[in-house]
């Protein structure tokens, strides 16, 4: 039995088609759920809308611009109707316009382009004019300028992990850090998000261990700071180093260990070699990470709305 392929879906086979025809840098980017895509020298979101009757609409959740806005030379495609009418976007446009988008409590973004392929913003006739965009596919293999090369895809998403780690420790009260200060995370440096400019000192740990775990979350106890939860993130299918730099804590019985990755068959078979103390590791997701970054950004702000 055939599959009947959805307008959108042919859409977006049509997109990839001709973009292979205009560069020989593709590949797509399994690390993350949403459509990326890797095209000439940008990172690609694909989104597509059949013809309509008046505007085009398109549903983005905020973490998925989130993750494509911290790539390097990022763009969303939006195919309106035809791959002729399509808007290459650079995100961190789009990603600096969300105040003015609207949006429900789960983040998910009501996009709306109009037939003209402008933007269409909160307020009465308010349009960001994208004509520059529309259909500029030299874009794709053109860096935008300023942008700041970063190697991989798995590195730009790590940073985006130890971003949401570091903000959701803010959000709770702890003091946090990580290591990787320069890495950059929503346009700012790690060093302006973690709360502890060095790593503590800990009496039964191996310092040059400790302060290279991804990010530590510590509480104060009078004058001291007291490791609480030490996390370690794991995307790439080489040596996984982290669960071993976390085993300097062990002696600090109220630690809880996390590994963040979407290999739960190789965490298995790696934390067995940690039988010791296997119990007080925590296997999480990155998607699952991104819903808890979510909901506690969310429950912040709504406790600013409400002043309680």
């Amino acid at each position: 039995m055939n599959k009947t392929i959805s307008n959108t879906d042919k859409l977006l086979n049509q997109f990839l088609e001709y973009s292979k025809k205009l560069t020989t840098e593709f590949e797509i980017y399994k690390v993350l759920k949403s459509r990326t895509y890797k095209i000439g020298e940008s990172n690609v979101l694909v989104r597509a809308a059949s013809e309509g009757n008046r505007n085009y609409f398109f549903g983005i959740n905020y973490l998925t611009i989130e993750e494509i806005a911290n790539l390097d030379n990022p763009v969303i495609a939006f195919i309106c109707g035809s791959i002729n009418r399509t808007l290459l976007l650079p995100a961190q446009i789009l990603f600096k316009e969300l105040k003015n988008i609207s949006h429900d409590r789960n983040g998910e973004y009501k996009i709306n382009i109009d037939k003209d392929l402008n933007l269409v913003l909160k307020g009465r006739g308010n349009r960001l004019r994208c004509s520059e965009y529309i259909n500029n596919w030299e874009l794709m293999n053109n860096p935008i300028q300023g942008a700041e090369k970063k190697s991989t895809i798995e590195e730009s998403f790590h940073s985006v992990l130890q971003g949401r780690l570091i903000e959701i420790g803010n959000f709770r009260g702890y003091y946090t850090y990580s290591p990787d200060k320069s890495k950059r995370f929503n346009e700012k440096p790690l060093s302006k998000i973690i709360t502890l400019k060095n790593c503590p000192k800990l009496q039964f740990s191996d310092y040059d261990l400790l302060r290279k775990i991804d990010v530590l979350w510590f509480k104060g106890t009078g004058s001291n700071l007291v490791p609480e939860k030490a996390f370690e993130i794991e995307l790439s299918t080489g040596t996984w180093s982290g669960i071993g730099r976390m085993s300097t804590l062990s002696d600090y019985s109220n630690v809880s260990f996390y590994v963040v990755s979407n290999d739960v068959k190789r965490y298995n078979k790696v934390i067995k070699t940690f039988p010791v103390f296997a119990d007080r590791f925590t296997h999480i997701k990155t998607d699952l990470l991104g819903e808890l970054y979510n909901a506690e950004k969310n429950i912040r702000q709504l406790r600013i709305d409400i002043r309680l």
